[in-house]
């Protein structure tokens, strides 16, 4: 079997870790070997640089530094975690990716769309996800729905107005790669986003998902 790259992106609070476990098992059911990984983090040197960036407080990192962070972590990711499960056939779905960083730090953050293409060229390249899955809400639903028992809150804490930059960064993302994206509303019961998912899932990658 072909490996498949699956991102899952969105704001915080849209429910993208629940709806990725939804996903994982019926691609197992379906027979397919799926690599849950997640950014930053994802690898031991991604976990590593993951503690620096989403603890403490929320002016800690400029969005340029917090970029460069997240591209280091995202090239340890790739090495160690991505690459070797897409090549022995796996379907490897992450909890964020690039996309994050544009969003984020590119857009919201002000770091400069430019530097943000300039990075993703020299530590991605070619790696982009098949399918990219952008979870939608408002983003005043997103905060109330953000878990903050782990004390990851650094970008919750920079508020509703930020948060709404990283949405419209999203649907521009979307708008600009549709072959790659898919928006999927956010709102509603778990079973009915889990729903919208996987028909879109289908729909996109017929041979991962039949």
């Amino acid at each position: 079997m072909t490996g498949v790259f699956i991102s899952f992106e969105g704001g915080d609070g849209t429910g993208k870790s629940t709806q990725i476990k939804i996903l994982s098992e019926r691609l197992r059911a379906a027979g397919r070997e799926v690599v849950e990984t997640r950014e930053p983090g994802g690898s031991d040197g991604g976990e590593a640089i993951r503690a620096l960036i989403v603890k403490g407080a929320k002016d800690r990192w400029s969005p340029l530094t917090e970029a460069l962070l997240m591209y280091a972590a995202r090239r340890d990711h790739l090495e160690r975690t991505i690459l070797p499960a897409l090549e022995r056939g796996a379907v490897v779905i992450s909890d964020r990716f690039a996309d994050s960083s544009m969003a984020y730090q590119g857009v919201a953050g002000g770091a400069g769309v430019e530097n943000l293409k300039a990075l993703h060229a020299l530590v991605v390249g070619a790696h982009d996800p098949e399918l990219t899955v952008i979870l939608d809400a408002p983003a005043e639903d997103g905060l109330r729905r953000a878990d903050a028992s782990k004390g990851e809150t650094r970008f919750e804490d920079k508020g509703a107005q930020f948060q709404r930059k990283v949405r419209q960064a999203y649907l521009d993302i979307a708008k600009a790669a549709p072959e790659r994206c898919i928006v999927v509303d956010a709102r509603g019961s778990v079973e009915t986003v889990a729903t919208r998912i996987a028909e879109a899932v289908r729909q996109r990658l017929p041979a991962v998902l039949s």
